[in-house]
């Protein structure tokens, strides 16, 4: 496997060496082949490089035959910036894998829309995943690995971990032990929902919703909706958007991922407490505190699959992608 790394927003590779080169030494030892962008290793102030850059950055590994799979190495805030100059003519003729999540929510979802022959994963970024320690980055490893190695006409079937954690350290180094919560996805009105699987970090669909990059959402679609590190009222203002959208009204049900380390600002709310105000209609199907997000391990998503995903038995199954 070749797997061609970019960063389209935040300079990680620049900002964190020592995670990077724990990322990229795991992924070795995976017997990955790594293509570096051509951004790896700068800094341009908050971003890796100008838009123009970067949108050549990601030009350049679409039109390299040798590249199986195009990973982000992180988030950040502005990859929805280069969504007007990629190749997205090219990559329907030369389709590949792209994975990523968080603010590589926006080129996930230009790839589904203007280059649907790709397939198109919410999984693993570079540096921000596989430079975790073990455990968690094996874990988040074989969860993208059954996905990725799926044939086209093959249903996989994912477990949810045992046990998460979305405390902060060990970033550069190791520190200590984080904390750790034994795993549990809950539900309200439907326990389990069957429908394609479609979204992705919700701040980050906040700046691309009404283009042409947005999927147009039906109501066969369950909705996947993440988000980390944000207050009560930005989530409230996100979900509003979805909402005046007319996105939460048609699709039949909603996933929400768990919301790493969230700000209730004094109010006590949690984020399932505020979408159902928001959506304002109490017999919705919603499925929450789903695993691919933020939190570690992470599990990976193939957007557009048809999924079958029970919050009892806490598996998700996909097809069709």
């Amino acid at each position: 496997m070749n797997i061609g790394f970019y960063s389209a927003s935040t300079p990680i590779t620049a900002l964190s060496p020592q995670r990077f080169q724990r990322a990229k030494q795991f992924l070795r030892q995976q017997g990955v082949h790594l293509t570096a962008g051509r951004l790896t290793g700068k800094q341009a102030g908050y971003r890796s490089g100008s838009i123009q850059a970067r949108a050549d950055e990601l030009n350049e590994l679409i039109h390299e035959p040798k590249i199986d799979v195009i990973m982000s190495t992180i988030g950040g805030t502005n990859s929805n910036s280069i969504l007007p100059y990629i190749d997205y003519d090219y990559l329907n003729k030369h389709p590949k894998t792209f994975v990523g999540y968080s603010d590589a929510t926006a080129l996930l979802l230009a790839i589904q829309t203007q280059a649907p022959e790709c397939r198109v994963l919410y999984g693993p970024a570079l540096v921000a995943s596989f430079g975790e320690w073990p455990p968690y980055v094996s874990q988040t490893w074989h969860y993208f690995e059954q996905v990725l190695h799926a044939k086209p006409n093959q249903a996989v079937t994912l477990t949810a971990p045992e046990y998460w954690t979305d405390k902060r350290g060990n970033w550069e180094t190791f520190e200590h032990e984080k904390q750790k919560y034994a795993n549990a996805w809950h539900y309200k009105n439907q326990s389990v929902l069957k429908g394609r699987l479609l979204g992705g970090n919700l701040n980050t669909m906040y700046g691309i919703v009404a283009s042409k990059y947005c999927p147009r959402f039906t109501d066969n679609d369950i909705l996947f909706i993440e988000d980390a590190e944000k207050d009560a009222a930005t989530v409230e203002k996100n979900f509003a958007m979805l909402k005046d959208a007319g996105i939460l009204d048609v699709v039949k049900g909603i996933v929400l991922g768990k919301h790493a380390l969230f700000d209730s600002e004094n109010t006590k709310k949690r984020p399932i407490d505020i979408l159902q105000e928001v959506l304002n209609e109490p017999q919705k199907p919603i499925i929450y505190d789903y695993d691919s997000c933020h939190t570690i391990p992470m599990m990976t998503t193939p957007l557009g699959a048809e999924a079958v995903i029970d919050a009892v038995k806490m598996t998700v199954t996909f097809m069709d992608f």
